[in-house]
């Protein structure tokens, strides 16, 4: 009985490979070519340890590849500032499989990098430096370099592409908007009017005190801020991953460059402002919005309205962490992007 079984089996799938010609060779082929790790040396799946030059000596930064694919490499930018890149890994589930190649990327004080302990190099034009040398290590160019920034990585992302968008083949902006002042009016002319009165009153006095460790100031934050801005899932259903990058937050870095809180920036971005030099970028770009989000989503409409070649993707159900409450429309979006570009779009309609 097992002898015929197996027959039939071996049968079958004989039927099935006839059926389908060479498809399951070819597949084979391409993912072999796909996941290919073909760095030099002892494997370490992926990781590279990148040094960079700074002005208070060398440090080194993290990056780790998935995929391999000459023509699309999509090195993300994180939040924070000072969060880590794995709550980006909700991409792995959708990216991979179009052929896309992703690359994680701590930044210097995040994550699996070093971490210098010295306020003065956070530092918004430090960074992007930072990035020039990580493309310079995993040789990226216009060919291939696709940069997607989220939050703080979105205006990390657009510095770097004022400065070397030549290096560029697409530029992903994701949930950020592109001036500090507007956001910081968006927090408080349309943001704090839907909080409870009695509760932006609690909020705005422990702020005016600068009690921020105060524990009750992010539990009123939480359920009225975060979970109906930052990410709209049921909090005690937040993705691991992002509560993994979250959790590691480099707070020294956070407060620096952010302030104490998502509701607004007091920090070195306080008066971040890039609105008009938006008609300089010339490199594809793709904007991404979610309805609910701390940044507005008619700002970033805008974005893609005032570069050269914009376009704009628009979540409706989406907040801050659109990749994870609007994940669908977030990564079909993305995806139909990065593969427009790819055949010669520098305008996608989303």
């Amino acid at each position: 009985m097992k002898k015929l079984i197996f027959l039939l089996l071996a049968l079958s799938t004989c039927l099935f490979a006839c059926k389908q010609g060479d498809k399951p060779a070819e597949t084979s082929n391409v993912l072999a070519s796909y996941f290919k790790d073909d760095a030099p040396g002892v494997k370490s799946g992926g990781v590279q340890m990148i040094q960079i030059n700074t002005p208070k000596g060398k440090f080194n930064v993290w990056t780790k590849k998935l995929g391999n694919n000459p023509k699309i490499k999509l090195l993300l930018l994180n939040g924070g500032p000072g969060a880590t890149h794995e709550y980006f890994e909700c991409m792995e589930s959708f990216l991979p499989a179009e052929g896309i190649e992703l690359i994680y990327y701590d930044q210097l004080g995040c994550g699996n990098s070093d971490n210098p302990k010295d306020t003065s190099m956070w530092s918004l034009p430090r960074y992007v430096e930072e990035v020039e040398q990580v493309r310079q290590a995993l040789k990226l160019d216009k060919d291939n370099f696709y940069l997607l920034g989220h939050s703080w990585g979105g205006i990390l992302a657009a510095e770097y592409a004022f400065k070397y968008q030549q290096h560029l083949k697409g530029l992903i902006i994701s949930n950020m908007m592109m001036s500090a002042p507007d956001y910081g009016k968006y927090a408080n002319d349309v943001l704090a009017k839907q909080f409870d009165l009695k509760v932006l009153a609690r909020i705005r006095e422990i702020e005016a005190k600068g009690d921020f460790e105060n524990p009750e100031y992010m539990g009123l934050l939480m359920p009225n801020f975060y979970a109906k801005h930052i990410c709209r899932l049921p909090m005690d259903k937040w993705p691991e991953p992002m509560n993994r990058a979250m959790g590691k937050m480099n707070q020294s870095l956070y407060v620096t460059m952010q302030g104490p809180s998502e509701f607004g920036v007091s920090g070195k971005l306080l008066k971040w402002d890039r609105v008009a030099d938006l008609p300089k970028l010339a490199v594809p770009t793709l904007s991404i919005a979610g309805e609910y989000d701390t940044m507005d989503p008619k700002h970033m409409k805008m974005v893609a309205e005032k570069v050269q070649n914009g376009s704009y993707l628009y979540c409706p159900n989406g907040s801050h962490m659109s990749m994870y409450d609007d994940q669908q429309t977030y990564m079909a979006g993305l995806i139909k992007f990065i593969k427009g570009v790819d055949n010669g779009e520098k305008k996608v309609a989303l």
